[in-house]
């Protein structure tokens, strides 16, 4: 069993009935949402060795949490089973510790933890309201923080603000999403042609770096192009196999890793590139006509991926983003783990990137 069943019938066996008896009263939301490879279906055997049981989210308002958070944690504690299905309930060999703070209550002894709603979406994204959620301020979203804050599963919603939030969040809005697919061809424009210089010149490890950096930004176009948010390292290419478009990219990104020679390495990406312009024609995001040719004089195979870059950044409509150089939002700017996983941080970044 995967862990989000497993966290699902948790809920619907124990949690629930238990709750309907000592608080019956209580409006709340009950999911499991957050850090776990179990939220995106990517747990197995070895997922079990930390992190990883029957656990359970209970998001209360502010009122309700200083009512009956806490005491109702303590009383879980003393009647909880030791085990559910065979899988420990408390907390085992887990890094991360059961929530505690001042809208976060939970114990070693079991895996259900009582929120706010509104300290989740800070702790996800520095924000404890979308009231007026402007497109900048998308741009300093990580997109595993939304992937964690919208995946997942919600298995009992009394107010539906736990739906209405994720549905908020559940892709970018359109200007958004046309502004970092605009940047996305930018990175492609930057680097494709050194694939071939690189290997022109005999430097082949630094060819292969080149194709690899590429290969990614294909990738992380085909989540743009799918309308999906891009996990974490860990599960990038897991995640990117699930995609449609994965079945006719992933071919050529083989072939360009596995290529012995630049000049296979550079034609493989581009018919990668090529593939993703005519998906994004298909579509209907902005459309452009895809050329593959040699870089100006130098044979270096590449797309016409500056044209792209015009078209899609045309297309926005009126919004501040229009007006910003095409750099991109916090995961094309970079990779860094502790600044992606830090909102807070992420934000300061954007607004002294942006201004």
């Amino acid at each position: 069993m995967q862990g989000i069943e497993l966290s699902r019938g948790f809920y619907a066996d124990i949690v629930r009935p238990w709750l309907s008896q000592v608080a019956p009263h209580l409006h709340y939301s009950a999911a499991l949402i957050g850090y776990g490879s179990e939220l995106l279906g990517f747990d197995d055997e070895v997922s079990k060795d930390h992190n990883w049981g029957p656990r359970v989210h209970i998001m209360v308002t502010q009122a309700q949490f200083d009512l009956h958070a806490r005491r109702l944690v303590e009383d879980f504690s003393r009647i909880a089973p030791p085990s559910y299905h065979g899988e420990p309930i408390g907390w085992r060999s887990r890094p991360h510790p059961p929530a505690n703070g001042v809208e976060a209550a939970g114990a070693w002894e079991h895996g259900l933890e009582f929120h706010t709603l509104e300290a989740r979406l800070e702790s996800h994204f520095a924000l404890r309201s979308l009231d007026d959620l402007n497109d900048l301020q998308w741009l300093g979203f990580a997109e595993q923080m939304l992937l964690a804050f919208t995946s997942g599963a919600v298995f009992h919603d009394d107010d539906n603000r736990l739906g209405q939030a994720r549905d908020r969040l559940a892709y970018y809005p359109r200007n958004v999403w046309l502004y970092k697919i605009a940047c996305q061809w930018g990175r492609i424009a930057e680097e494709q042609a050194f694939v071939g210089r690189a290997g022109q010149v005999g430097d082949d490890l630094g060819s292969r770096v080149v194709a690899a950096r590429l290969a990614r930004d294909v990738m992380r176009m085909g989540f743009l192009l799918e309308r999906r948010y891009a996990p974490y390292s860990k599960w990038f290419g897991s995640g990117f196999a699930r995609l449609p478009i994965a079945q006719s990219l992933t071919p050529h990104l083989q072939r360009a890793l596995q290529a012995s020679e630049w000049t296979e390495r550079q034609d493989a990406l581009a018919a990668a590139y090529l593939d993703l312009a005519h998906h994004q024609n298909r579509i209907g995001a902005i459309s452009f006509e895809p050329i593959v040719g040699p870089y100006h004089e130098r044979p270096f195979t590449t797309i016409n991926a500056d044209d792209a870059v015009a078209a899609t950044s045309a297309a926005i409509s009126d919004s501040p983003i229009k007006h910003l150089p095409i750099v991109g939002s916090l995961d094309q700017v970079s990779d860094l783990t502790p600044l992606l996983q830090d909102p807070a941080l992420s934000h300061r970044m954007m607004r002294q990137l942006y201004g």
